[in-house]
């Protein structure tokens, strides 16, 4: 395991001797290392308090730099350091690595204490796990398990690849059977491999050409920075990948690994029990050995996100999910503004409503085009009874055609002038409800944001608990191994981390769900890949939202009063609902004001008429001697003045029409102020409980938060059950599920407020 080398690696830049004394026992400890690597200084701190800590006032542990040796993945002289070891005054010797557990398994004899810890690859070397103890004397193994073949097999679970690039460190290839030992796997596999011997990361991404997947087989001697370098070309190239090292190169950027995340406290504590036991006597083959293998596979969200690898829900029960959930491949990352402004040019309901003001439009230039002169033409042809026509002296021959063309003006009219000024308030009526479902609009998307906010949050704090109940489940596992609990307890906690996953997959979806109701709201494709950026108190939009100072508007009684009778009327000065209704009530006015007076105003319109003789011909065509020609054009112009005196009482029918019409909307105008001044007063309370919700759920979190850590700490000592300490998580998680729903709770109640 890579946390275990880089805790052996303090040891070389870090030679320190422990606060000697000539009345204790001095104990020389020995390091074996396959390679030299950066260091984390701190680290060698904390291990070395451990160690005092546990071998207490036994004895003085030194550990000098002669002691501390590399063999550089050469296993020639890792066997040659292993015998320098043996041959100098070391009291003990620690050994790690892959080349290092090779030699020291394939030892006859052990003439010192030797503890085994990392990784021992079961691919190269033969360690009997299913013993209790090494039954070797002077060794004890401390190692976590490693497989190519059993990684390889849980990748092509994951992604099926066609031709996989296999990356391990040139030494490893050149000193032990890796090549044999992948013929072998691949012999009888539908994939190809390709062997990738490395000495740094960049000849790693040099071969990666021809290749749909990379298997690290080693890395545990790669940079952290090599490792990111790594995971970022092999992204951009769209490689999937696994590695063989810990679940912190898979947070950096890997896709997966197959590798459980060991804390440092429990192998620094593994370290210095053993250390203890043999400085006090002890032989190491009858130490309790440690094997991890309880094997997790791994997989970093994002990455595969952005890979496009989909989730196996076949594996899901034991897959642990690293990430932030961020898509970092997302078309678009919105924040508020952006949905609101969106939602206003884009959303398919309100495009919808303009055409409604359209319309309304429409129907006022219908109105006015009432004003507007007439112009028709129109042609007639005749046929006339020939005996008819024979006496009509030329006037009326037996075939004729005329053509005419009228021009009608009207030049007053009660009802036109009425219906145009009718047609003016209903466009204006429409308007505002347009304007009122865009404000709608702007805060059902708004909803839909916060709803997403809320489930991301959801999905973080869903994960966090899993890692909760994997820690549990640790800590239930040693007091297991320590006689503390029963395995009723180990069992319990594997229930729930089970549970715990499937809560995770479904919160994985219903934010999917939720990006698809924003994708709608919007007007996109549904499945468009977007993501939402946090909205918080006093950022972005809400940066006029002075928390604080709202808060004590409505914490105090006195001043809280006022302030809502502020706000309605400020809403009823703004309601776009009431400005229609009052646009609606002037229409109904001006419809009732031309049922009374409409009967008295007389309608004028003048009209011209030209007339022409297109054809004529047959009987009566010949005027006869005496008798004037028929002109062949002739034009008439008319005035027309008229008064409706009586309808069948249909004035008196629209007269009670409109009345009726205008009591209903005045109803409504004072429901719709009363709906308005109670939606505010609504609002302003539902404030009020989101600000206590919110300063209730801060102390809450954190109670709940510090308890959870003293019962962790109680169970680990065996002073709780199991019951209290998931009761104490569920608590936990409950009071961050209550922080998150109360921030962004307030924010869309704010926005609400706003609305109205």
């Amino acid at each position: 395991m890579k946390i275990s080398y880089i805790i052996l690696t303090l040891f070389l830049s870090c030679a320190y001797c422990f606060g000697q004394e000539t009345a204790k026992q001095e104990v020389n400890i020995g390091v074996l290392l396959d390679r030299q690597t950066e260091e984390i200084a701190p680290l060698f701190k904390q291990l070395s308090d451990e160690i005092k800590a546990v071998v207490g006032e036994d004895a003085n542990v030194v550990f000098s730099d002669d002691q501390v040796l590399f063999n550089d993945l050469d296993i020639e002289k890792a066997e040659q350091n292993y015998q320098n070891l043996i041959n100098s005054k070391v009291d003990i010797i620690l050994a790690f690595g892959v080349i290092n557990n090779v030699v020291v398994s394939r030892q006859q004899e052990h003439r010192k204490p030797t503890i085994l810890f990392g990784a021992a690859p079961g691919d190269f070397a033969e360690l009997d796990k299913t013993k209790s103890s090494s039954g070797i004397h002077n060794l004890v193994y401390l190692v976590t398990s490693q497989s190519f073949v059993e990684d390889l097999d849980v990748f092509s679970e994951l992604y099926e690849y066609k031709r996989i690039g296999v990356a391990t460190e040139q030494e490893l290839v050149n000193n032990l059977p890796v090549t044999q030992v992948l013929d072998n796997y691949f012999r009888d596999k539908d994939a190809t491999y390709k062997l990738i011997p490395f000495l740094s990361a960049q000849n790693i991404i040099d071969n990666l050409g021809d290749v749909d997947a990379l298997y690290l087989g080693g890395g545990f001697l790669l940079t952290d920075d090599e490792i990111t370098t790594l995971s970022d070309a092999l992204v951009e190239k769209g490689i999937p990948s696994f590695t063989a090292s810990d679940v912190e190169d898979v947070k950096r950027g890997l896709m997966a690994s197959n590798q459980t995340e060991e804390t440092l406290e429990q192998i620094f504590r593994r370290i210095a029990l053993s250390v203890e036991a043999i400085v006090n006597g002890q032989d190491a083959g009858d130490l309790p050995l440690y094997f991890e293998n309880n094997q997790q596979l791994t997989i970093n969200y994002n990455t595969a996100d952005r890979l496009g690898v989909p989730l196996r829900y076949s594996l899901i029960a034991t897959t642990t999910f690293v990430g932030d959930f961020n898509d970092a491949t997302a078309e678009k990352q919105y924040n508020l503004l952006e949905v609101m402004h969106e939602a206003q040019s884009n959303n398919l309901t309100l495009l919808s409503s303009a055409k409604d003001v359209e319309l309304s439009g429409q129907d006022v230039k219908t109105a006015k085009s009432n004003y507007l002169p007439e112009l028709t033409a129109s042609a007639t042809s005749t046929y006339l009874d020939p005996d008819l026509a024979s006496i009509s002296n030329g006037q009326n021959p037996e075939y004729s055609t005329t053509g005419n063309v009228t021009v009608s003006q009207t030049i007053y009219a009660p009802a036109a002038s009425a219906n145009v000024r009718i047609q003016q308030d209903l466009n204006q009526a429409q308007q505002q409800t347009y304007n009122a479902d865009r404000l709608d609009a702007i805060f059902n998307a708004s909803g839909v944001y916060f709803n997403a906010l809320l489930l991301k949050a959801n999905l973080q704090i869903t994960s966090s608990n899993l890692e909760t109940t994997k820690r549990n489940l640790q800590i239930a596992q040693q007091n297991f191994e320590s006689g503390q609990t029963s395995k009723a307890d180990v069992l319990r906690f594997r229930s729930q981390l089970a549970q715990n996953m499937q809560a995770l997959v479904e919160a994985i979806n219903q934010l999917e769900q939720a990006f698809f109701s924003l994708n709608q709201v919007l007007n996109y494709p549904i499945n468009r890949r977007i993501d939402v950026q946090d909205a918080a108190l006093g950022e972005g939009v809400f940066e006029e939202y002075d928390y604080a100072e709202l808060r004590d508007f409505l914490d105090n009684s006195a001043l809280r009063e006022p302030f809502v009778e502020f706000l309605v009327q400020k809403a009823l000065e703004n309601a776009p609902e009431l400005k229609s209704l009052n646009y609606n009530l002037s229409a109904t006015e001006r419809s009732l004001k031309l049922a009374e007076n409409g009967r008295f105003l007389p309608t004028l319109a003048v009209q011209g008429q030209y007339n022409w003789n297109i054809s004529r011909g047959g009987v009566g065509t010949d005027v006869p001697v005496g008798f004037p020609s028929v002109p062949n054009t002739n034009y008439n112009v008319g005035l027309n003045l008229s008064i409706p005196i009586f309808q069948r009482n249909q004035q008196n029918i629209n007269r009670q029409t409109a009345l009726i019409q205008k009591d209903q909307l005045g109803l409504n105008r004072d429901n719709l102020e009363l709906n308005i001044e109670r939606n505010v007063n609504v609002a302003v309370l539902q404030l009020i409980n989101q600000i206590a919700n919110i300063e209730l759920s801060k102390v809450s979190e954190a109670t709940a938060k510090e308890s959870l850590e003293l019962t962790q700490d109680a169970y680990s000592s065996g002073a709780v059950t199991w019951v209290e300490l998931i009761d104490a998580q569920d608590n936990y998680r409950n009071a961050q599920l209550a922080n998150a729903s109360a921030v962004y709770n307030y924010l869309l109640n704010a926005i609400e407020l706003e609305r109205y």
